[in-house]
């Protein structure tokens, strides 16, 4: 028997708007760090840029809307991940279900990643995108599931009176389109319909209780958060992150530590499939010559392309993206907002991507053409894939535009998993580098089936996909969610439940970058989505029923890591955990950089959720015992870098930093370590240490 999947939206059963005081809405937010130590990072798919310690926390926002005229309860979580997956939110459910019963289910929940790609991998349970990371990593994926649930659970338990409000405003000079040929591929009647080829829109949900309170704030902006390169060796959340953070400050007090605020804030991901916030664009490494990886090519050995961008560095550079992004969000937030009455709603539907057979979409009439069919295919990855991107490009020697294969990769490719004549076919004109579809060991490498769901807040439609839609693709789908819906506002949420890639347009699948070689069920992936999410829409909106859809698989019993444990840890000669070996100055003013280092074990011990492994701490009164914690871990300032002395002897150091913020009151300060030590002969034991006092002046 078929599920109901449609939970309210019945217009209140005769059409009439909910009454005011019927919406309840509750935020939490929760700590969801990942392993900060050797654990690769996913985003890049770079073997070589595992973690070495923290320069931001990761943290889960959650936001749960209670509509009691219509019984209908929805979730929406931002997470501080690459994307979120089928497993990990199968275990939320599972989790959530034990406490709640069925008031929180697959109809409900939508966990969205911001696509940071400074965090620990190893959570997908999909073979392709665990594979750069060596295989499943437990630390990451339990330490997600516990913070999501945690950040649910307490926004479940402060849910109070509220409304809700729409906002917007113009954001420039903050994302740039990194394939922009490509985008030029879409009709010219179509693109002359939008003044850029980046959506410069920042849209914004506000949650405000009745005596005018902000409790909370969803914003969306199209920006990858690619800020940090795939250089860098620190976890962090990245340009979306650091604003969500600046904006939770700026309401919860300057004061608040980073996740310990009662309004949330967060910066969740949209249609950035081609959007870069690396706004110089790309030029060649050595030469500063103009490149692309596809006509405009580098000139020296070995000689990369790559965007950077607008900071001198990538940290800068991040400041100023999630600066920009926190302003606008600001600058909308103090505005007039525009209320979204009316009910709650969502549906949600498993969609089987080979199998549907559907009407392509004219972009230019916007209708579907119902006299063609057309279909999806077995997943698949294209050569322009392995090229990677002008924000981190790939390995060996793979250009852009590829549309044409290569025998010796063809050869390494029918060793893994060959495609069929079928599905060479069915791909063109993308030349397949990996058949992701056919490869089936140790499981599957990529989802066939997805997520697909639709939201109704009152006035506003959301719609949650599970990929990376480009610019263009995601202009698309919002005009079909509007028609369908009858709605002005509609917004996208990106990377939510399943990760099933990139959405390029047919137009942009042409031209094979690398937007288009990751879509991975063919030139008709858009069309599938757009006949899907327009189907959903009139559901929701006419209160009708959907069948579920066919449950993705479970390979939990088929996971593989090469992920080595921590065999133990150890003090040098003559040291306990916790030294500090190398003390501060005696003296610092606004601006300047404190750094000492201390005897630490292994980070992986304990991701230390809800603490830290390093704080700043501030003497309350002179010859006085009493420190308050004034910075963390978490903080912009600090970064707290692990560093390995000895693997046979199980030594190491970690270095904590804090530059000064200007405004920083005078007084005697300290740098605190925490962490945990795992003894040779079994057993985790906590440790801790502090430098010497020192004055800020």
């Amino acid at each position: 028997m078929s599920r109901l999947l449609w939970r309210g939206s019945l217009w209140c059963i005769l059409g009439c708007v909910c009454a005011v005081g019927a919406l309840r809405v509750g935020v939490g937010i929760a700590d969801v760090t990942g392993p900060p130590a050797e654990i690769g990072f996913m985003g890049y798919a770079n073997l070589e840029q595992s973690g070495h310690g923290i320069h931001l926390r990761q943290f889960s926002r959650a936001f749960v809307l209670a509509d009691d005229n219509n019984s209908t309860r929805l979730v929406f979580v931002s997470v501080d991940a690459a994307m979120m997956g089928h497993a990990v939110r199968k275990e939320v459910l599972k989790r959530l279900q034990k406490r709640y019963g069925d008031l929180y289910n697959e109809g409900n929940v939508i966990l969205s990643g911001t696509h940071t790609h400074s965090t620990p991998g190893g959570f997908l349970l999909d073979f392709l995108f665990d594979l750069p990371i060596l295989g499943f990593v437990k630390e990451t994926y339990v330490a997600y599931i516990t913070g999501i649930i945690k950040s649910i659970i307490i926004a479940h338990n402060t849910l109070t009176p509220a409304r809700m409000e729409y906002g917007e405003a113009e954001l420039l000079d903050a994302n740039i389109n990194r394939s922009p040929t490509s985008y030029l591929r879409n009709p010219a009647e179509e693109r002359a319909k939008y003044k850029y080829d980046v959506d410069k829109t920042l849209a914004q949900v506000r949650f405000v209780t009745p005596s005018k309170k902000v409790i909370g704030v969803i914003n969306w902006f199209a920006v990858h958060p690619t800020s940090m390169n795939n250089t860098n060796r620190l976890i962090s959340s990245d340009n979306v992150g650091y604003a969500s953070i600046l904006m939770e400050k700026a309401l919860n007090g300057n004061n608040t530590l980073p996740g310990k605020g009662r309004i949330v804030c967060a910066f969740a991901s949209t249609n950035l499939g081609d959007v870069s916030p690396n706004t110089r664009g790309p030029r060649c490494e050595f030469s500063g010559k103009v490149c692309d990886q596809e006509s405009l090519l580098c000139d020296l050995p070995k000689e990369r392309c790559f965007a950077s961008g607008p900071g001198r560095d990538m940290f800068e550079s991040t400041k100023i993206i999630a600066t920009k992004m926190f302003d606008t969000a600001m600058k909308v937030l103090n505005q007039k907002g525009e209320d979204l009455t009316g009910p709650l709603g969502i549906i949600h539907q498993f969609v089987e991507m080979p199998k549907q057979e559907v009407p392509p979409y004219d972009p230019v009439t916007q209708t579907f053409n119902d006299s063609a069919r057309v279909s999806g295919c077995v997943p698949a990855m294209g050569y322009s894939f392995a090229a990677g991107t002008t924000d981190g490009p790939g390995a060996f020697d793979f250009s852009q535009g590829t549309t044409s294969s290569n025998p010796l990769w063809n050869a390494v490719r029918d060793f893994i998993a060959a495609p069929s004549a079928l599905d060479v076919s069915c791909h063109r004109p993308k030349p397949i580098l990996l058949a992701t579809g056919r490869a089936k060991f140790p499981y599957e490498w990529q989802p066939q089936i997805v997520s697909c769901s639709v939201v109704r807040l009152g006035g506003l439609f959301v719609a949650a996909v599970p990929g990376e839609f480009t610019t263009m693709s995601g202009r698309r789908l919002r005009q079909v969610v509007a028609k369908a819906s009858g709605a002005k506002r509609v917004v996208l949420a990106g990377l939510s439940n399943v990760y099933a890639d990139y959405i390029a347009t047919p137009e942009e699948y042409q031209a094979q970058r690398y937007e288009a070689a990751s879509t991975i069920f063919g030139p008709h992936t858009l069309d599938i989505y757009l006949h899907k999410y327009a189907e959903l829409t009139h559901a929701l909106v006419q209160g009708t029923t959907l069948e579920s859809g066919p449950s993705p698989p479970d390979f939990s019993d088929q996971l593989i890591t090469l992920v080595p444990p921590v065999l133990w840890d150890s003090a040098p000669w003559g040291h306990e955990f916790g030294d500090c070996v190398k003390q501060p100055q005696k003296y610092y003013s606004y601006n300047d950089v404190v750094t000492a280092s201390f005897v630490s074990g292994h980070p992986r011990n304990s991701a230390r959720h809800g603490r830290w492994f390093a704080a700043v701490e501030r003497q309350l009164a002179p010859h006085d015992d009493a420190w308050q914690v004034v910075a963390s871990d978490a903080d912009w300032d600090t970064r707290f870098t692990w560093r390995r002395n000895s693997k046979i002897l199980g030594t190491s150091y970690a270095d904590i930093e804090w530059e000064i913020p200007a405004g920083t009151p005078p007084g005697t300060y300290r740098l605190h370590h925490y962490g945990n030590y795992k003894y040779i002969l079994g057993g985790i034991y906590p440790y801790h240490g502090f430098t010497d006092p020192f004055e800020v002046t």
